[in-house]
């Protein structure tokens, strides 16, 4: 066991934070001496790693407790998606370094090269990350059901739901905030409501966003519905949103 004191030395943590994590409920103690003194065993301390590791990569206190909390908070795989968002972090600042660099040697010449801020990558990513650990009713949803398909029953729905997309494509020159952009719209939150979980505004507006932040699912979309399919799915979700 540790003290408080002990446990901050060891971390780098202050005694006010620990203390302030324990009021909240995000790290207890495991137990109290009579006095009154927290002390900490090595589970708790794993438990603050986790804590530490969601607040290098920004997550808010509230998002961290929900996802530890989690029924089906998974630490195995948590670990692995945090390994591979602090690379993508990682790899963001060494461009970063070496866009400052180059202009810094090339004093006087015009560098309009932005490519090294674009975090949509990063972004995404966590954002599918953040649907698996579990925090949101909706994946928890989407678990239950997705647990009694077979293969090949998720591999027909999967068809489908690109299907949709596909009718995207199809009137991607068209108002995104016309009649038929938006009736598709509707079909895509009726068709996620149906087979995933129960797609609410909000959700759809977080589906859009990410249908439109590049990556592996951008690209699965403009495979299905051509390229800007992606682009204007978003879009045409997005006014629809706008409007509940």
């Amino acid at each position: 066991m540790w003290t408080v004191h002990e446990v901050s030395r060891r971390t780098g943590v202050t005694i006010r934070t620990l203390q302030y994590y324990d009021r909240i409920g995000l790290l207890r103690p495991a137990e109290r001496t009579e006095a009154g003194y927290r002390l900490y065993d090595e589970e708790a301390l794993e438990r603050l790693q986790q804590i530490l590791l969601f607040r290098e990569l920004e997550f808010p206190l509230k998002e961290i407790h929900r996802i530890l909390k989690s029924p089906v908070f998974d630490r195995d795989k948590a670990l692995e998606q945090q390994i591979a968002l602090l690379e993508m972090k990682k790899e963001h600042v060494e461009r970063l370094i070496a866009l400052a660099r180059d202009i810094k040697e090339k004093k006087g010449e015009r560098r309009m090269d932005f490519s090294a801020f674009d975090t949509k990558k990063m972004e995404e990513y966590a954002a599918q990350a953040k649907a698996s650990w579990g925090q949101t009713a909706e994946y928890r949803e989407y678990q239950e059901k997705a647990a009694g398909r077979t293969r090949e029953e998720s591999g027909a729905l999967g068809e489908q739901l690109m299907g949709i997309f596909a009718e995207f494509g199809a009137v991607k020159t068209g108002d995104p905030g016309g009649e038929t952009a938006q009736a598709l719209v509707r079909k895509l939150q009726g068709f996620i409501t149906a087979h995933y979980y129960a797609c609410s505004p909000q959700a759809l507006a977080g589906l859009g966003q990410m249908y439109a932040a590049g990556g592996e699912m951008t690209e699965n979309i403009d495979r299905a519905g051509g390229a800007g399919a992606a682009a204007f799915a978003a879009e045409a979700i997005r006014i629809f949103c706008a409007a509940q």
